[in-house]
């Protein structure tokens, strides 16, 4: 199962690469449309969205040290982090993970507002296109998230297959937040260097 999910993800990585390159294509060809659109982005805003999707990453991980105790729930108190098991650690990425969908949808429609659209010019396409495939893996992510956690209630005893469950779930969600952070920092940071 791990193996299956490390090729597949290969294949998501060629997938984004291929939606780099036409981010990087699209904005070789109109620099002074990227230089005015691009403005229009708040990287404040999703600096902050960033950090919340980031430590949704931190948070899944501490579902997998869980996981490989086998520790399917909470053995103390709910503020007592060092007891939480992987149901509640899952849970808590699946909110964080949930704040940044709904951050990003926050975020298209202020730039809707503002004239950017799908359709506006080559910047809304490139824009739209690779966020919006990003939020989709996110959103496939969220979902992954309520099966596996749905699994868990429903098994009586949580062994080692539940616990792999937990950690191919992990290296997805990895994977869309390294994505995350190399769109948000050739959509929204280098720009402002002027690169």
């Amino acid at each position: 199962m791990q193996v299956g999910t490390i090729v597949w993800l290969g294949s998501e990585v060629m997938f984004f690469a291929g939606l780099f390159a036409v981010y990087f294509t699209l904005k070789s060809t109109s620099p002074g449309l990227w230089a005015d659109q691009g403005s229009k982005l708040n990287i404040f805003f999703s600096a902050i969205i960033t950090i919340i999707l980031v430590s949704s990453s931190f948070t899944a991980q501490f579902g997998v040290f869980a996981a490989e105790r086998l520790q399917k729930w909470r053995t103390g108190a709910w503020w007592n982090l060092r007891r939480w098991g992987v149901v509640e650690w899952f849970f808590l990425s699946f909110f964080l993970g949930a704040l940044f969908i709904i951050g990003q949808v926050y975020e298209y429609a202020l730039l809707v507002s503002e004239g950017v659209g799908f359709t506006s010019d080559s910047f809304g396409s490139a824009f739209y296109l690779t966020t919006g495939f990003h939020g989709l893996h996110v959103t496939g992510g969220l979902l992954a998230f309520l099966i596996v956690i749905g699994r868990f209630f429903a098994v009586k005893r949580f062994t080692h297959k539940e616990a792999t469950t937990a950690v191919v779930v992990s290296y997805y969600w990895h994977f869309v937040d390294v994505v995350w952070i190399g769109l948000f920092l050739v959509i929204y940071v280098l720009p402002r260097f002027g690169v």
